[in-house]
């Protein structure tokens, strides 16, 4: 499942916080507030959802989080400096050592 989470967190403490609990889920930074990636499921996005939750007040601060499949991804545009689609997948990879 691929992922996209931007936010608008006011406090710096917690928008700095919410930016690591995406790195930890295996987001890509594309903009200082907005992420890219793949999940492992519904379960890892609810987890993430739930993460960035604790850390925002309802009454000021917006996290969203969108959905996306491989092929509305690859049906994107981008203009400018873009981040490369081909370090997003929706396939499970791992890494032995």
């Amino acid at each position: 499942m691929i992922v996209w989470v931007l936010y608008d967190i006011k406090a710096d403490r917690a928008r700095a916080k919410a930016a690591k609990v995406c790195k930890l889920a295996g987001l890509y930074r594309v903009q200082h507030s907005c992420f890219l990636g793949s999940l492992g499921g519904s379960a890892a996005r609810d987890t993430l959802q739930l993460q960035l939750a604790a850390l925002i007040d309802e009454g000021v601060d917006k996290v969203y989080v969108f959905n996306m499949n491989r092929q509305e991804l690859q049906q994107t545009v981008l203009l400018g400096q873009a981040f490369d689609k081909r370090l997003i997948t929706d396939e499970v990879q791992a890494l032995f050592l």
